[in-house]
């Protein structure tokens, strides 16, 4: 039995925060951003709004997708790394506005890793039969702990959501997961700040986002390569048996070197991230919604998920559409 994806939807925020909006804020152009990252804009959640009414409305469209009502769904899964509170987790919040049952509910925060590693859970549950009907849905609001004085990080993330429901199927779905994680580079890409060592950071306060760019971009490159050779020999498959890559939208650089390594034309590659920025435990879900929605990803189509996140995290998915 396989997870086979049923139906995706995806949400993002009303505002738009362009590049030449952010000249104004800080010591930056937008040419500058546009040749180190590829990004032209992002999302930013208004004012009171949280990753809950994004993942909401994410998943509400999903499940119209899919054409199933939220009482077909009983397990839900949401990667996050900015829940609306330390708890209830995200997860139970957004099973109860969606009315979803006593099913299972949890967050996973693995960072911009976070749906790729809530889709392997859900795969888990599908194969074993614990599940039938997964609901897993990445969703952030990064913009709430960025530094906008830091040109190296506030450029860099917008907010979304993106959703999938996976359903049990004998029909082939997910091939495969790969979830991996090494915690000896927690300093490169990290926060400072959280329940037992207190939210008040040293200076100023808050929650903010610090990153060592040149050196993630060296690990990011040379662990999505590594992912993609463990992937393909999992499943016996060769780089021209892939239709599609659906990268983790963090940086144009490192999507076009992971599409180097597997020898695919960017025309093959999802790219959102001109348009959206890096969205965390989004921007996967985000990227295959956009595909399936656009027409370009058609079913039987073999699809590769990857994504590359703070911890480090890093983790992909062999998919038959």
């Amino acid at each position: 039995m396989y997870a086979r994806i049923a139906g995706t939807g995806s949400y993002l925020p009303d505002r738009v925060l362009t590049n030449r909006e952010l000249e104004t804020m800080v010591d930056t152009s937008d040419q500058w951003i546009r040749d180190r990252t590829g990004i032209c804009e992002r999302r930013v959640a208004a004012e009171g709004q949280t990753t809950c009414d994004l993942a909401e409305q994410a998943a509400l469209r999903a499940l119209d997708a899919a054409g199933l009502k939220p009482a077909d769904i009983d397990l839900l899964i949401v990667g996050t790394t900015t829940p609306d509170v330390v708890f209830p987790s995200t997860a139970c919040l957004l099973q109860h506005r969606l009315g979803l049952g006593e099913c299972g509910a949890f967050d996973v925060n693995a960072a911009c890793s976070g749906f790729i590693y809530a889709l392997s859970v859900a795969d888990q549950f599908i194969r074993t039969g614990s599940a039938k009907c997964v609901l897993v849905v990445g969703a952030e609001t990064l913009t709430r702990m960025i530094d906008w004085n830091d040109r190296g990080t506030c450029v860099l993330f917008g907010d979304g959501a993106g959703a999938a429901v996976l359903r049990a199927d004998p029909e082939p779905g997910i091939l495969s997961t790969h979830i991996h994680a090494n915690g000896g580079y927690g300093d490169l890409l990290k926060t400072d700040v959280g329940v037992s060592r207190g939210f008040l950071a040293e200076k100023g306060g808050g929650v903010r986002v610090s990153m060592r760019g040149n050196e993630v971009f060296k690990v990011a490159v040379n662990t999505l390569g590594r992912i993609v050779d463990e992937t393909l020999a999992a499943n016996q498959l060769d780089k021209s048996d892939l239709d599609w890559l659906i990268p983790h939208q963090a940086n144009l650089r490192i999507i076009k070197a992971t599409a180097k390594k597997l020898q695919m034309s960017m025309d093959q590659v999802i790219v959102t991230v001109d348009k959206h920025g890096n969205t965390s435990a989004a921007s996967v879900p985000l990227a295959l919604d956009h595909a399936i929605r656009s027409g370009r990803v058609q079913r039987g189509e073999k699809l590769l998920l990857e994504a590359f996140g703070g911890g480090f995290t890093w983790g992909a998915a062999l998919i038959v559409y």
